[in-house]
Parts: C-alpha cells; sequence; structure tokens
C-alpha cells in the first residue's frame, strides 16, 4: 500500500478555438486511489454541462476531454488522487486562442479524441469528417534474436474516399521510424504493416502506430520483447547493443554499446570491439584483451576510409554472439565531415585534399589539451589545433612522463597521428601521470603544449549503486507494473534491467533485454495465477550494478477497475405510475464481480431533458428494475450505472425516451436478459428470463429466432416449430465459425409478444482448451459431475446449476471447488436428481458445460456404484476341476487382478480346510492363480469345494458342487488314470489298436506303442490264434501295422496285440465281428465310392452305356442305379454289371424315354455318394446317332460276303492227278462267287469245274492236273455289304523231276 504517485503528469496545452484537447495522466496507488479533476480549484461535473466534459479512466490512465473549447475554458486544470494512503495533485494549463479568417492548415490538427457511439469528430475539411478506427491490433509481442517479427493493424476511415489516403507513421519508443534494412514498413488501403526483418535486441521497445487524417489522428501501441538468441556455447552470455560510435576523426573513434541483461550465469570479463571496413566483409579484433568499460577508443583508422563495428560479451563459458553493426562512421576530420555532410558513404573512399602550402610555417602549440575520459585500461586526450598552423595540415606527437618527474616520453614515436585524440594504452594502473602534445609538419616538430594535470590510472566513472525498494503492482492478468526507486549514486546512466521469478522457483529470467530509462515498467509475458518477485539492476559505461532487494510477492491476476457502463435499456413493462427496465451487463466488469446496479431517471418535457434522479439508493442485483413513482404519460430517459468493489462506473449512455402509459395489449412483453452459454463449433444454449408483462394469460411457450450476425433484418428465423415450455434451449446445427445474433419472444393464449432484444454477435467455434463436465464415480461409490477449467483467474467462480437455475443452497448435493477444478457431489442419487446439470465459471470467456442426467445413466451409474461400494475382486475363471498326472486332482481358479495383501479361504462343505498331507494349496498371487492339490478321491470327499478371496475390501468367491454322478464320474476318471500311468511303466499302448483304409482300398490294423525295449515283444492274434510273423507284420517309428489287403468276410474276426517284457505286459483288441466289421466295410466302400469317376456316356453297338471306374471293386459294394431321381427296375432291355473296376449300367434300343437324368449311388452306412450325369438334349442326341452308326456297323458286319475257310495257302500235286478244293462261303444277301487264276476270272468247264451250290458250298476242281496248272488261285465273294477274297497257290510236279531233286 501507498500513496497515490503521479506516473505520468498532465501536459498543458495550447489550442484554437472550436478545437478538442484532452489531459491525461497514469496514476499509480494502493488501493486504487478516487480521482477528482478542477477547473481553476472548482471540481468539474460533466453533467452539468452534457457533451462539453468527458471523464474516463481506464487502467490506472485517467483523462478529461473538452469539446469544442472556446475562450472560457482557458484556465489551471488540476488533478488529484486520493486514498487511504494520502492525497497528490499534478497542475496543466489550458490556453485557447482565437484566429481570423480561413482555417489555418499549418496548425496542428487536433487528436481524435473519441471513438465512442454516436460522437462525431468536430474538425472538418471541406465539410468531410474522418472517423479513424484502428481494429485488428497487434498485441504485446515476443521474438527471438535472428526471427522476422510483422506487427499490423487494421484501419478503417469513415468515409472512405478513392483519393485519399491517411499519413502512416510508425515509432519506436517515440522515435520515428523510417525503412531500412532492419525495418520494412507497407499500407494495403486497410492495413498497415510493420516488418522487423532480422530481430535484435535493439528492436524492443514501445512501438506505436500513428493514422494521420485532416481531422486528426488515432494511435495505438504495444511493447515488444526480444529475447537472446540460444548461445553457441552453453551458458555464455548475450550479445550486447546499440553499438554506437561517437567523436570520429581523421584516424580515431571511440565505440559505446550496451551491456546485455544475460551474462549466461557467470560473470562477464570483458568485451571485444571488431571493425570491418565498408565494402569489405573481413572484421578485424580491436583490443587483445576485453576490456570492462563500456565505451573504447579505436585508432589506426585510415583516414577517409567508413568502417562499421560490432561488439562481443565474453565469460568463462566462452564468447557471446556478435551485436547488431553499428551505422558506419568515416574516418575524417569533423570540419572536413561538417562541409561533406554528416553521413559516410557507406562504399569507397573519402578523398581529403590539401591546399598546397605556399612556405613551410612550423606549427604553433596545441591549446586545451585536457583528459576526456581515463580508465584502468586507457586514457583518453583531446586538444585543439594550434592557430598557426600554417597552410598545411599538422600532425600530432603524444608524451607523457610520471607525475614528479620531468622525464617525458613520446608515446606515438613512428607516426605522428592525425586526430585531435589519442588513447593512451598500457599505463600502470594506480600510478598518475602527465601528458603534453607536439605539433609537427614538414616545417618541423613545434613547441609542447601545456602538460595536464595529474591523472591517475583508474575508472573514474563508478557503477551504480543498487536501485531502492521495488514495488510491484497488478496490471493485467499476463502482465505486471513495476516500479522503483532509483540509484542514488549513479552517474551517466543509462536505464535499468529487471527480472522476475516464480515464487519458489529460484529461477531468474530478464523482464526486458534492452535498458529502460524510467523508474516503471511493463513486464508481460507472465503466468496467471502464478506468484512472482521482482528485481532491478541500474546500467552505465562502467557496468552493472548490485541487484537491488527483491520485491514482495504479487499474484498475477487482473487490477481491479470500476466496471464500463451498461448498454440496451429497454422497457419491459409499463403501467401508469411505474416502468420496468432491462439492461446488459456491461463488456468490460472491472475484473471484479459486479455488486449491483444504479438506475437513474429524468423527464424529458417538449424535447428538453430535465435533472437527473436517483431511482434507487441501494444497488439492485438483477438486470431489470421497476422505476416508480413515475407520472402517467409523461416522457422519461434513463441510465444505468454498474458497480463492483473498485467503485461506480460511469453512467450508460442515455436511453430512448419512453412514455409512461399502461400496456394494455393482450400478448405478453419481450423475455429479457438472454444469456448464451456451452458455445461449441455446432451448437450453444440460449438462455432468457420471462417476460415481466404477462399480457392476458400466463406464458405458455417461447420461439427462439435466429440470424446470421451481419445479414439484413429480414434475414431474421425460428429455430423451432413447437413452443418451447423451458426458459433455456440448446441450439444445434450450427455452421462453424460463423456469427450468429438470437432473441426470444414469448406466448400466451393470446398470441406471441414483442421480441426480446437480440444478444451480442456469437461465433460458433469450440475454443481451444474448451472441456465438458466428466461423470466419476470413486472407490466408495459417491458419485459426482466433474469441470475442469484451465483459464480461470484468481476471482473466477465456479457456478453449478440444475435445469439453468442456480443451486444456491442444494439440499440433494454437495458442492467442492479445489483450484481449477469443481466437483458436484450426489448425496443420495435417485430420480429426484434426474435433470440437466450445468456449470459456468465467472470471469471467463464463457465457461461452461453441461450435462444430463437421464434414467438410463441413473442406472448405470447406481450399478457402478454398487460395484465401487461392494467391490468384487474380479475372476478370470471360475473354481474349475482336473486331473493330473497319476489321477492327481486340481482344483483351481484365476483371478483378474489381486495385490500382495490378498488373501484366500479354503472350504469343503462349510469346513475350513487347511494345508496338510491330504490337501495341498499354492497361491500365485502375480498369476492371481490359486489351486490345491488331492492326491484321489475317497467317498468322503463327495460335497462342495468353495474358495473364499478377499483383497483389501474387495470379496469374491467360486464353488464348486462335486456330488452324485458328477463326483461319480470324477472319482472313476481319477482311478483311471491312476491305472494308466502304472500301466504306462512297461511297454503299452500310447495309441490303441485301430485301423485305416488306404486310397488303394486296403484295411491296415495299427497301433502306437511306447517304452519298447529290445526284448519287448509285440504278439498278433486272431480269434485267438496267434497270426504268424511274416511280411505282412511291421513295426516302425513306434507304429504297429497289420495290413489286409481284398478284405472280405472271411477277414471278420477279433484282433488283438500283446506287448510284454520283464517289466510287464499290455494288451489292445478290435473287434471286427459284426457290428465293427459292418463299419469297416463301409469305411472301404466309401473310399471306394470318393475313389469313383464321373458317370461318363458311351454308344454301343446294342445301345448307350453309363460307366464309372473305381480304384478297387468288392463283392459286397452295394451300388444303386437311378433315373429322374428313381430306382432303375432293370429289364432285358436296361441291364446294370461289372468288368473289372468299371460299373456300367446298358440302355439298349434307347428312346425318348431314356432321357433324363441318371445317378449311380454307392452306399457307405452314411449319406452314401452320388455320381450322375445328364442324359439328355445334346449328349442324348449324339449318343443316339453313334448307336445307330455302331447298329448298322454291326448289321453290316454280320450280313456281309465272307471265305469261312477250307482253302490251304499252298496245293503241291503230282501231275496227272484231280484236285478238288471246298470252302465255305456266308453272306446275306448270297454273295456272288467268281474264280480268278493269276488275277484272271476263270470259266467253268470240263478241266476246271467251279460250283456254288445251297448258297454256302464252292468248289474248285480240276480233273487232270498238269503243269500248266501251276499259279496263283483266288476265290472273290461280294454282296451289297462287302467283299472278300481267299488265295491259294498250287503247284505242279512230275514225279521223275522230284525225285531227281531229292536225290
Amino acid at each position: 500500500m501507498h500513496t497515490p504517485e503521479f506516473v505520468t503528469a498532465p501536459r498543458s496545452h495550447t489550442v484554437w478555438e472550436k478545437q478538442c484537447v484532452r489531459l491525461h495522466c497514469t496514476i499509480s496507488g494502493w488501493p486504487e486511489p478516487r480521482v477528482v479533476w478542477y477547473k481553476n480549484n472548482v471540481s468539474i461535473d460533466p453533467m452539468s454541462k452534457p457533451g462539453k466534459y468527458k471523464l474516463e479512466s481506464s487502467y490506472n490512465v485517467h483523462s478529461l476531454e473538452i469539446n469544442r473549447c472556446d475562450f472560457d475554458d482557458t484556465a489551471q486544470y488540476r488533478v488529484s488522487a486520493m486514498n487511504s494512503k494520502g492525497e497528490n495533485s499534478a497542475f496543466a494549463s489550458v490556453v485557447v486562442k482565437r484566429f481570423k479568417g480561413e482555417f489555418d492548415e499549418s496548425l496542428p490538427s487536433p487528436r481524435l479524441q473519441s471513438r465512442k457511439v454516436g460522437f462525431k469528430a468536430p474538425c472538418l475539411e471541406y465539410g468531410v469528417t474522418f472517423e479513424t478506427h484502428i481494429v485488428e491490433k497487434f498485441g504485446v509481442s515476443f521474438g527471438r534474436e535472428g526471427e522476422t517479427l510483422s506487427l499490423g493493424c487494421s484501419v478503417i476511415i469513415y468515409p472512405s474516399l478513392q483519393r485519399f489516403q491517411p499519413e502512416i507513421e510508425w515509432y519506436r519508443d517515440d522515435k520515428l521510424l523510417v525503412p531500412s534494412k532492419w525495418v520494412q514498413t507497407h499500407w494495403s488501403g486497410d492495413r498497415a504493416t510493420l516488418t522487423l526483418t532480422h530481430l535484435n535486441k535493439e528492436d524492443e521497445g514501445l512501438y506505436t502506430l500513428r493514422v494521420i487524417t485532416k481531422s486528426g489522428f488515432e494511435t495505438h501501441s504495444a511493447y515488444v520483447f526480444v529475447r537472446d538468441a540460444d548461445g553457441e556455447v552453453a551458458g555464455a552470455p548475450g550479445a550486447p547493443l546499440d553499438v554506437y560510435c561517437q567523436d570520429a576523426n581523421k584516424d580515431y573513434v571511440i565505440v559505446t554499446w550496451k551491456q546485455p541483461a544475460v551474462d549466461g550465469g557467470s560473470t562477464i570479463l570483458g568485451y571485444f570491439v571488431d571493425r570491418c571496413e565498408v565494402g569489405t566483409t573481413h572484421w578485424a579484433q580491436c583490443n587483445d584483451t576485453p576490456v570492462k568499460f563500456a565505451r573504447f577508443p579505436v585508432t589506426g583508422l585510415v583516414e577517409g576510409r567508413s568502417y562499421v563495428f560490432r561488439v562481443r560479451a565474453v565469460n568463462k563459458a566462452g564468447m557471446s554472439h556478435p551485436s547488431r553493426v553499428s551505422e558506419p562512421v568515416a574516418a575524417m576530420d569533423p570540419a572536413d565531415r561538417t562541409r561533406k555532410g554528416a553521413s559516410a558513404p557507406w562504399t569507397g573512399q573519402i578523398i581529403v585534399t590539401e591546399e598546397e602550402p605556399v612556405e613551410g610555417v612550423v606549427p604553433g602549440r596545441p591549446c586545451d589539451l585536457t583528459v576526456i575520459e581515463a580508465t584502468k585500461n586507457y586514457v583518453v586526450l583531446s586538444w585543439k589545433p594550434p592557430g598557426d598552423k600554417g597552410h598545411e595540415g599538422v600532425m600530432y606527437y603524444v608524451e607523457k612522463c610520471v607525475s614528479g618527474t620531468d622525464s617525458w616520453q613520446r608515446v606515438n614515436t613512428e607516426i605522428p597521428v592525425k586526430s585531435p585524440r589519442f588513447a593512451l594504452f598500457d599505463l600502470a594502473e594506480g600510478k598518475s601521470y602527465c601528458f603534453r602534445v607536439r605539433c609537427c609538419n614538414s616545417a618541423g616538430v613545434g613547441e609542447p603544449s601545456d602538460p595536464t594535470e595529474a591523472t591517475t590510472v583508474g575508472d573514474k566513472l563508478d557503477i551504480p549503486s543498487a536501485p531502492g525498494r521495488v514495488v510491484p503492482t497488478r496490471n493485467t492478468d499476463t502482465s505486471v507494473v513495476v516500479s522503483w526507486e532509483g540509484s542514488r549514486e549513479a552517474k551517466e546512466l543509462v536505464g535499468y534491467y529487471i527480472e522476475n521469478s516464480i515464487v519458489g522457483s529460484k529461477t531468474w529470467e530478464p523482464c526486458n533485454n534492452k535498458p529502460v530509462k524510467g523508474t516503471r515498467f511493463v513486464c508481460h509475458g507472465l503466468t496467471t495465477g502464478e506468484s512472482y518477485i521482482f528485481r532491478v539492476r541500474a546500467v552505465n559505461a562502467a557496468g552493472i550494478s548490485e541487484f537491488s532487494q527483491e520485491s514482495e510477492a504479487i499474484e498475477v491476476k487482473a487490477a481491479i477497475a470500476s466496471p464500463a457502463p451498461p448498454y440496451g435499456i429497454n422497457v419491459l413493462e409499463c403501467v401508469r405510475d411505474s416502468m420496468v427496465l432491462a439492461w446488459k451487463q456491461p463488456t468490460f466488469i472491472g475484473g471484479a464481480d459486479i455488486t449491483g446496479y444504479f438506475v437513474d431517471y429524468r423527464e424529458v418535457i417538449n424535447g428538453v431533458p430535465g435533472k437527473w434522479h436517483e431511482a434507487n439508493i441501494r444497488s439492485v442485483s438483477e438486470r431489470a428494475y421497476r422505476v416508480s413513482e413515475l407520472k402517467e404519460n409523461m416522457l422519461y430517459q434513463f441510465q444505468v450505472r454498474a458497480a463492483n468493489m473498485a467503485g461506480v462506473g460511469i453512467p450508460s449512455l442515455t436511453s430512448e425516451v419512453f412514455k409512461c402509459e399502461e400496456w394494455t395489449i393482450a400478448v405478453p412483453g419481450p423475455p429479457h436478459d438472454l444469456q448464451v452459454q456451452e458455445v461449441r463449433k455446432d451448437s450453444l444454449v440460449l438462455l432468457w428470463k420471462p417476460p415481466v408483462y404477462q399480457g392476458r394469460d400466463g406464458v405458455n411457450g417461447y420461439y427462439i429466432d435466429i440470424k446470421e450476425a451481419e445479414a439484413d433484418i429480414e434475414m431474421w428465423r425460428g429455430v423451432n416449430e413447437k413452443a418451447n415450455d423451458k426458459i433455456f434451449m440448446k441450439i444445434k446445427d450450427l455452421k462453424e465459425g460463423q456469427s450468429y445474433v438470437f432473441r426470444v419472444r414469448a406466448q400466451n393464449k393470446a398470441g406471441v409478444g414483442r421480441a426480446s432484444e437480440p444478444t451480442e454477435p456469437v461465433e460458433a467455434v469450440t475454443k481451444p482448451g474448451t472441456t465438458e463436465i466428466v461423470v466419476n464415480v470413486d472407490d466408495d461409490g459417491v458419485v459426482s459431475l466433474n469441470f475442469e477449467c484451465s483459464n480461470l483467474n484468481a476471482d473466477s467462480k465456479f457456478v453449478w446449476s440444475k435445469n439453468y437455475v442456480e443451486m444456491t443452497e442444494p439440499e440433494r448435493m454437495t458442492m467442492e471447488t479445489k483450484g481449477n477444478k469443481s466437483k458436484a457431489i450426489f448425496n443420495t442419487p435417485s430420480e429426484d436428481d434426474l435433470g440437466i446439470y450445468s456449470c459456468f465459471v465467472t470471469h471467463t470467456d464463457g465457461e461452461s458445460a453441461s450435462y444430463t442426467l437421464s434414467e438410463e445413466a441413473l442406472k448405470e451409474l447406481l450399478k457402478v456404484s454398487h460395484d465401487h461400494k461392494f467391490p468384487i475382486i474380479p475372476l478370470k475363471t471360475e473354481l474349475a476341476v482336473e486331473l493330473l498326472e497319476k489321477g492327481k486332482v486340481r482344483f483351481w481358479l484365476q483371478a483378474e487382478k489381486i495385490s500382495a495383501n490378498g488373501k484366500v479361504e479354503y472350504v469343503f462343505n462349510d469346513n475350513m480346510i487347511s494345508q496338510g498331507e491330504k490337501y495341498k494349496m499354492n497361491f500365485d498371487k502375480n498369476t492371481g492363480i490359486i489351486e490345491m492339490f488331492m492326491e484321489s478321491l475317497g467317498k468322503e470327499d463327495e460335497g462342495t469345494f468353495t474358495f473364499q478371496l478377499q483383497d483389501g475390501k474387495a470379496t469374491n468367491q467360486s464353488s464348486l458342487v462335486l456330488i452324485g454322478d458328477v463326483f461319480k464320474q470324477l472319482q472313476k476318471e481319477s482311478e483311471f488314470q491312476r491305472k494308466e500311468w502304472h500301466r504306462k511303466q512297461g511297454p503299452h499302448f500310447v495309441e490303441y489298436l485301430g485301423y485305416e483304409v488306404t486310397p488303394e482300398c486296403c484295411v491296415r490294423l495299427k497301433c502306437k506303442v511306447g517304452n519298447m525295449k529290445k526284448d519287448s515283444v509285440a504278439l498278433w492274434y486272431k480269434d485267438g490264434r496267434e497270426v504268424k510273423v511274416n511280411e505282412k507284420l511291421d513295426f516302425s517309428e513306434g507304429v504297429l501295422t497289420l495290413e489286409i489287403t481284398q478284405i472280405s468276410k472271411k477277414d471278420a474276426g477279433v484282433y488283438e496285440v500283446v506287448l510284454k517284457d520283464d517289466r510287464g505286459k499290455d494288451t489292445s483288441t478290435l473287434n471286427l465281428t459284426d457290428q465293427g466289421f459292418k463299419d469297416m466295410m463301409n469305411q472301404v466302400f466309401s473310399v471306394i465310392a470318393n475313389s469313383s469317376t464321373q458317370l461318363k456316356i458311351q454308344s454301343t453297338e446294342e445301345g448307350i452305356r453309363l460307366y464309372s471306374f473305381v480304384n478297387y471293386y468288392n463283392d459286397e459294394l452295394h451300388v444303386t442305379w437311378h433315373h429322374k431321381d428313381a430306382a432303375i427296375a432293370f429289364t432285358e432291355r436296361i441291364k446294370s454289371g461289372v468288368v473289372g473296376e468299371q460299373l456300367w449300367l446298358q440302355i439298349s434300343e434307347p428312346t425318348d424315354k431314356d432321357k433324363g437324368k441318371y445317378a449311380i449311388e454307392f452306399f457307405d452306412g452314411k449319406g452314401g455318394l452320388r455320381r450322375t450325369v445328364e442324359l439328355a438334349g445334346q449328349a442324348f442326341d449324339d449318343a443316339y446317332a453313334e448307336f445307330q452308326r455302331l447298329k448298322a456297323a454291326a448289321i453290316a458286319e454280320r450280313n456281309r460276303a465272307r471265305v469261312a475257310g477250307g482253302l490251304p495257302d499252298v496245293v503241291t500235286i503230282q501231275e496227272g492227278k484231280a484236285l478238288n478244293l471246298t470252302c465255305n462261303i456266308s453272306g446275306d444277301p448270297v454273295p456272288e462267287v467268281t474264280w480268278l487264276k493269276n488275277e484272271r476270272e476263270m470259266v467253268s468247264d470240263d478241266h476246271y469245274i467251279l460250283k456254288f451250290e445251297s448258297g454256302k458250298f464252292a468248289s474248285f476242281t480240276i480233273t487232270g492236273v498238269n503243269t500248266a496248272d501251276s499259279g496263283k488261285y483266288s476265290i472273290l465273294v461280294k454282296n451289297k455289304y462287302g467283299t472278300e477274297s481267299g488265295d491259294f497257290t498250287v503247284s505242279v510236279f512230275i514225279p521223275d523231276e522230284e525225285h531227281g531233286k531229292k536225290k
């Protein structure tokens, strides 16, 4: 708490008549001071002269506006600020001048003072008043070195004239900016943009856009902060800034800079200065050792050349980035600089010419030799050239001597200096020296100057003392105003650095990276709700001071101010002597809850407003109020003021004129106090209050209207077709990003009344960070609604409502709020709690959400609540039993999850059982598996087994009932498993004797054996008789087989295999008699059926044959033929049979009746198998045609002419003998017979007798054979079906010749 202080005092003004003037000041103080303005020590009442004076207060900035000044406004004005700690005042004068004739455009244009609705700028040009509005303003910005940053505002000027363009100016810290390589400006006609192309800390500051028109100007300002770039070396300091060259001469210049705010965590050891000649890119370091003083004389420059400089800081961690380069400076005589111009060229070399000397003259003594700067690193001398220096230029020699001696030593022995400035280095710190200077030219060296007084080498400029008390003050929810007492001992002060730290973090961050010269600074970029402390350091060329004491901690939140005026006053009801008013909440509530409203009214008689009267002495909390004791049929105006803990705000704009007369209309009045909550991208909730005036009957419903914010008034449209009986409604199907306005109309039996005032435009968008209400059931079964808000401030409150009526003292719920989370807890959830629950957070940008508790949701929540109150350990499996090796019995279950504290109790028939000889227990808490083992089951073990689980308060149990047949079966199986185990100790069957049918229809008996030794024996038996070992028996890889090929009934019987050795024996039997044999044969039949091919069609000379092949045919196989799904009755014409592996059906002399689908069905004892073929259509036609062809061919083959036999191949006969040959002839019709000799037809005669008798017998006779009868003979038979021949050869011999040949 402190007395009011004027951070910025009002300044005096001189203005012309009819212009406006504004006095403004900035005041700090806590508690917030009460501010009063005086004119010549008389308090100013704005209500006394409406429109003349306007008082404004906003964020500690207070202003007095005087409109249309006249001569009487010339006076002394005082502003007084007072709080509980004291009072302070400031003064300013206003002088109003009169002028004659035309308006002088050279006079300063008045500032456009106000942008309130309805206010007109008073300054006109050619009858046009320009109104300037800056919108879409840039805010406080943060950047980093090396980045590009753009600032911009949209500018609206009304009226918009094409030929007129405003003047756009940009300022940084009140200095006009001009375009350069670092700064670019742009004006598009409606938007002004400033671009900082390469940020450096020199760019940090308060940026102001000024838009100037002939009617005044409008400004907008915001601060830009520039943070250090990341160092190339961790812990390196920030770059120096504001490198500037001063006192430049022919070969000498002093470079100055400002120290960085960030030292990298360790003290800065010093600075290195680099130079670069303009037009080159080579940088040369000017000092070998770092200098701590923020000024350094650079010597050795080449006269006439231009240079730029930069500076680097160094600490023990490393080197900083270089600073921004300085502006170029030329090494030249200041007199030449004045003659040639102040600015040096960027490239090239300045050519310095001198007049040719007429005659050499030894120059005189330099004068006014002084030490202008002394540090522990260097001393700078300055002098004036001699008056008698001749016509040629002079140069200088500098000499020094230790104080108290007369031993002078020339410093620059080799090259004389050209500039009347010189920096001496390498002096002994702490010693005293005297200095003198000599001039020289071509004529010689002149006399020395008077020596300086003794100068002790050391820093003459001290580091500033630490600043005094630091006081932080609330400003906004992300900024704090920090003020402090300036350093008491601070010469050549450059400014201050401010740092902040979150309480408890012990980490300090810079608030500014460019020194500020005042003792007040607004620190931006802070986190809302966090508590910060601050400290300050002072800076001059000698260095940076110690830190001030740390400030008290302050929580970051917006400062409290009085609220803005309400608006939108309208009448809800009117009777003869009273009116009910409604209004809208101020757009700015001052950072604190509005505690109430004050209503004023005044009469309007003949258009002249009267005096204001207070309608209520006590504030009203609602945004509606009945103003009583009015006069009937009189006209009234109203104004409303809002109040909060900071005070009462300024009144609203005066309302329209309303007439006090009783309403008699039948329909209701307008609803009022429309509010919007739960704004999302496609929906929102609209709330309202019922109309005060109900009309002739009570209100029975409401209609909601909607339109786009920018749409014309004709675009209003209804949301609901049926009247809504509630005073809230969720509006859906909005378009994302579109702004809407809403209004509500009430309805009674008489009709629909007047619409309410529309809402402010609402954009349908889901804001970042928006959350919904979450329903939660805790471990104790408590049901709660939870809402979290990340955007609240210290004054925010969570307001819970049911059906959008605030629950101020809920009986069925308990509210809890901690930090940014609020919880509404149901005490005893029931159907009485059904409804819509909503939560609204005050002092936020409409943070709200709702949850509908329906009957179904309540049932589910009650179920979950019960489960949480009486938790159950979830089970993956219920209690089960299984048999292990040797018939061991295992009881087990598995819990989904159980902690290390879980317990289990084992119960049998309501009696606890425990670990012992009979029962073995195991509980694996990692897997949740609980087990109990028993070696065997006895009769006494019949009953119910139960596992009871407990884990904290969670419980569960699972039981298994083993009685009756279930128990007996388990007991029997256990006994069997135990015997099985004993059996398997010797040679045994792993798989007992069985059989399989191979694809070749062989039956293979097989069994799988185990635990066999070399001397183990396997014996096969059939019907008690051993089957002798032969090639049919096989034993390989633990499998014994016996294969039966071409199985038949004789193979039926009982087969047995016996395994034995010294460890014991095992037997396996397979009964293949009766049903067993039938089953086996059915498998054989199934294999045969599956091997069958598809039915095929074959034509024969008798008819058509259908057939299928199988791999193997067995006589026991039962096959059925079907025609058109009916079994075929076999006849002489239709027969079936088997030839080898072919099964066929013969249809003799087929007819059309034989067409259709044929099938052969194989019977295998189950479903059987069918093969089908379609004998119809083209298939039948083709087969029938082939049958006819084959039939004709067969007939022809049977009836064609044939020589059946009787003729030899060769006949040898003796000459003189008779030859008689006979052969059989067949054929129908009877063939024609022709005999040939040597291919020539023969004719019957006495020598050759040829006969054909009875159509069957043909004879050939030679009555007396002679040698001429030798040759080849043929018989040729022929009828219409064919021809055939028979050949023989006759050889005649003479006996004597034959005998002689034999000899």
